[in-house]
């Protein structure tokens, strides 16, 4: 069966965000459950705070998912060709992602996104993805 395309996109065009949150205990642990990530950073505060962090984190893995997942959501999974992360900054708990994107390039069918997870003005995950878009 072959794939879709999916919607028409122009460059510079800006995806529509979507916002995640506020961040809890609970989702970290639910993601570090279905992961294996038990790294006491993302579930012991005291351990958090002795290396340094303002407490528990999110592991990274959770928000580049987030970022994959929406991105599927806007495009079609089936329309994701590629998906590559940059972590920049620690989620905490509490914190409210905000999941923005734009067309950075368009070339023989297939888009070129630029990728970002913020809370605020701070970047905490910055993406890249190419997928295929009708022509």
């Amino acid at each position: 069966m072959m794939a879709r395309a999916s919607t028409m996109m122009s460059e510079g065009e800006e995806l529509p965000s979507r916002q995640i949150g506020p961040i809890s205990q609970t989702d970290i642990v639910r993601f570090a459950g279905a992961g294996g990530d038990f790294n006491p950073l993302h579930h012991d505060a005291e351990y958090a705070r002795r290396a340094g962090l303002p407490g528990v984190i999110a592991m990274g893995q959770m928000q580049a998912g987030m970022l994959a997942s929406w991105v599927a959501d806007v495009v079609g999974v089936e329309n994701v060709a590629c998906f590559s992360v940059r972590f920049a900054s620690p989620l905490a708990i509490g914190e409210t992602l905000t999941l923005n994107g734009r067309v950075d390039q368009l070339n023989d069918g297939v888009a070129e996104l630029a990728l970002v997870a913020a809370v605020g003005e701070r970047v905490v995950v910055s993406a890249k993805a190419h997928v295929r878009v009708a022509s």
